[in-house]
């Protein structure tokens, strides 16, 4: 039986300083948070909160220097880097501002090239990757490269290719960071609407107060500490 109330990443007191020559810079103090299966986050705060940092944490993409991250109840620090690798790999989807395509593979291409690392069939990946472009909008852009789309085009692969893998989580960075408003209000709906249907758990790191009304629980982070824990967004207006 599924535990609803599962917490798929959990971050235990965690800490995060950076060694600069001589100097020490202090980008967690001592965050403590929970992600449930099924959760829509915000991570909010301005340039220099900290937040980069904790989606680090969060993605399981570094170590904390004091404190535990556990990725379903797996203490990250006792894995090996290949394990990791693997275990986030199929636990984990990212979607980054710049969208991180590759400009000389086409949209079904970049696409599919997560379910590579993962042994998927050659005959699976194409099939799930058109299934996915086609519910994104994106069926007659399949053979597109990069370069030949717009920008809610692209973040729009991005997504599907962070889906590739079927994950449990997504986590997107600044996802409209790149993009004008009325685009960015529609790749955000893009995300809720996957996070309505499909069950997945979505965690989107901001300085953006637009996005927040999206979420379920909203998380300010400043001077690398969570100063407010909304069990509830508050729901904000995009600004036309």
């Amino acid at each position: 039986m599924i535990n609803i109330m599962e917490s798929i990443i959990k971050l235990e007191n965690v800490w995060k300083i950076y060694q600069l020559g001589k100097v020490e810079l202090t980008a967690l103090k001592g965050v403590s948070l929970d992600i449930y299966r099924g959760d829509f986050v915000t991570i909010m705060g301005p340039s220099g909160s900290g937040k980069s940092t904790l989606l680090n944490m969060i993605g399981c993409l570094d170590f904390p220097t004091k404190g535990k991250v556990f990725l379903k109840e797996r203490d990250i620090s006792q894995l090996s880097e290949d394990q990791l690798s693997q275990l986030r790999g199929k636990i984990i989807g990212f979607v980054f501002q710049e969208f991180n395509l590759m400009p000389n593979l086409t949209a079904i291409e970049n696409v599919t090239l997560p379910m590579i690392f993962q042994g998927v069939s050659e005959k699976e990946r194409k099939e799930r990757g058109k299934n996915l472009l086609v519910s994104l909008g994106l069926g007659k852009r399949i053979n597109h490269q990069p370069a030949e789309l717009s920008g809610g085009e692209r973040q729009r692969v991005a997504i599907a290719r962070a889906l590739a893998n079927n994950p449990e989580v997504v986590i997107a960075d600044e996802p409209t960071g790149n993009l004008d408003s009325h685009t960015g209000k529609k790749i955000m709906e893009v995300l809720k609407e996957f996070h309505q249907k499909e069950g997945k758990t979505m965690v989107v790191v901001t300085h953006d107060p637009n996005i927040a009304g999206y979420s379920e629980k909203l998380f300010n982070i400043k001077d690398g500490e969570i100063i407010q824990n909304h069990l509830q967004a508050q729901k904000y207006v995009w600004n036309k």
